[in-house]
């Protein structure tokens, strides 16, 4: 049993994390405008942009947690994923085209056209500092799995692991915008997806088999629902994860980053594809763990437990690789969605209105920068803070109480011709106050059944959406308004001609040849590390994964290569 990191799996790690700095260092150069700095031009291939937004779904929290989660009650852990395939296909059929024609350079820009400019300010003011305190949750998540992994002790060490660990994500999404972000997303779902199919057969291994796994399992663990989570939770937060979806500023990026409006809907899918395969795979190994790890006092140790029971030299570095770039994946993704608020629609459009591409690109990466160095002093803030536990569940409420205020109206103005500045307006005030005065009930024991998923989410939402439908019809827009918005939306149908630039099919192959040569570094080293540092014996199950990682990366780099001097011959 391997009871910590190896020389191995240090080397890993450390690799893994230059490569990520590499590839913005490699897109630097690439970036010429805010276009290509926070959409990538419009040219991200439909599978990048896709794997991507996957990615940007997952954290530290998604492997520790939901794992946990699995060992204690079951599928539940599935099926709580699989209750945000329906809002994912949703907003993929009917908004995905849409962002991709109303947005160009930050996801609350149409609101100035569709709506007002106050509700772009508001919108774009309110969400920046919120979205900052959650990025520095994840951070800390980051800095006290980085100091557990390595047996590292007391916060000095989490303050440091936050700055390392947050100065390369930084790095790499400042230099290259969000194309260094896909592509390092794109790296890191390789890099979980070798660590679920090594871990999935060796726990089943382990546990006897599939059979004595499905016939020993503890009674509800195979039911939908289990213990708290019922299906008034679990509807509930479907619909939350519908609005996430359909509105959440990082995950819109990746629809109006795409080639055309046809691939903007293939990203949805995507996601809807992966979310619906993927969640048995990864939570198999800790349902499968009851059988060879009964009784485990804190569940939340679940997934670390297995990893150092089953794991030989070299796969453990490449897992607490996976775990690292989940949430990486997710911070650098808020990072660039956050910077390009920040430039286009707070600093562009009252600041320095006349400023050219290049001045911008400029404010666009020192704003980058600001917003990750205020994640980091936060999330370092919060090493030092007593009662994080309950910091982090009240965070979490929160954000289920204000984002449907924001989503339903974001959401209505791509689709409705009916609501109107004011109605937005009265339909936030609404569903805020209702929700954050629900929220301060529930701290009243006799009330604190107000503070639950499903009473929370109904709370903000149904006053949100009467708020929006009666204050559109009693405060409708002016004729001349209303002749701007429908121009606006007539733009947005399947129909109307894009001014997005055609589709450039050279971004999508340098891109596959950037994976290719990453992946193939990655096998290189893992075989390298395990060859020079480890018993080969005990880390033939390595070798063997690196050979094929490192194979199958220098195939799809030799082929993109050919593709793109193909493509550069007239």
């Amino acid at each position: 049993m391997n009871q910590g990191l190896s020389i191995t799996d240090y080397i890993i790690l450390a690799g893994f994390f230059a490569v990520m700095l590499g590839i913005g260092v490699v897109y630097a150069r690439k970036m010429k405008s805010l276009t290509d700095f926070f959409s990538g031009g419009g040219q991200v291939p439909w599978w990048l942009a896709g794997i991507s937004l996957y990615m940007t779904t997952f954290s530290a929290f998604t492997f520790v947690s939901y794992s946990a989660l699995a060992y204690q009650h079951g599928f539940v852990a599935v099926s709580i994923w699989w209750f945000s395939v329906p809002g994912c296909l949703l907003s993929a059929w009917f908004l995905a085209g849409r962002w991709r024609r109303a947005a160009n350079t930050s996801p609350v820009e149409y609101l100035e056209t569709r709506y007002n400019p106050l509700i772009r300010q508001g919108f774009s003011w309110f969400g920046v500092p919120l979205i900052v305190l959650d990025d520095a949750l994840k951070l800390f998540v980051i800095g006290a799995m980085i100091t557990a992994s390595l047996g590292l002790e007391g916060t000095q060490a989490k303050a440091w692991a936050i700055v390392g660990c947050g100065t390369i994500m930084l790095a790499y999404t400042l230099l290259g915008g969000l194309w260094a972000v896909m592509i390092t997303d794109f790296i890191q779902f390789i890099v979980m997806a070798v660590a679920v199919l090594v871990m999935a057969p060796l726990a089943t291994t382990k546990a006897g088999g599939v059979m004595q796994v499905l016939n020993n399992l503890p009674e509800g663990f195979s039911n939908i629902t289990n213990g708290a989570y019922t299906w008034p939770w679990l509807l509930s937060f479907s619909v939350i994860l519908a609005l996430t979806y359909a509105t959440k500023w990082p995950y819109v990026q990746r629809y109006y980053a795409a080639r055309s409006d046809k691939d903007a809907r293939r990203v949805g899918y995507t996601v809807a594809v992966l979310t619906l395969f993927g969640p048995p795979l990864l939570f198999w190994p800790a349902m499968a763990a009851t059988q060879f790890l009964p009784d485990v006092a804190d569940p939340n140790d679940i997934y670390p437990m297995i990893c150092r029971l089953l794991l030989p030299v070299g796969l453990m570095g490449v897992v607490i690789a996976a775990m690292f770039s989940a949430t990486m994946s997710m911070l650098s993704s808020d990072y660039n969605a956050l910077a390009s608020v920040i430039t286009n629609d707070i600093i562009k459009r009252y600041f320095a209105p006349q400023a050219s591409e290049r001045t911008l690109l400029r404010i666009a990466r020192v704003s980058t920068l600001v917003v990750g160095a205020l994640a980091m002093a936060l999330a370092i803030k919060l090493v030092y803070t007593e009662n994080l536990a309950d910091l982090v569940k009240i965070m979490a409420r929160l954000f289920s109480v204000l984002l449907p205020p924001v989503a339903l109206p974001m959401a209505a103005g791509l689709l409705s011709r009916r609501a109107s500045g004011r109605g937005a307006i009265a339909g936030f005030a609404l569903g805020a106050a209702s929700g954050i005065g629900a929220y301060a009930l529930s701290f009243n024991a006799d009330l604190a059944y107000l503070g639950t998923v499903p009473y929370l989410t109904w709370i903000s939402l149904l006053p949100t959406a009467f708020g929006l439908v009666a204050g559109s019809k009693l405060w409708p827009d002016t004729p001349a308004k209303q002749e701007i918005v429908n121009t606006f939306l007539d733009g947005l149908g399947d129909d109307a001609p894009s001014e997005k630039s055609a589709p450039d099919m050279r971004d999508g192959f340098y891109a596959m040849q950037i994976i290719g040569i990453t992946c193939a570094l990655l096998g290189t080293l893992l075989v390298a590390a395990v060859l020079l540092t480890a018993n080969i014996a005990e880390g033939g199950l390595s070798i063997g994964v690196g050979l094929v990682l490192g194979a199958g990366g220098g195939a799809a780099a030799w082929i993109a290569r050919r593709r793109l001097l193909r493509a550069d011959i007239p």
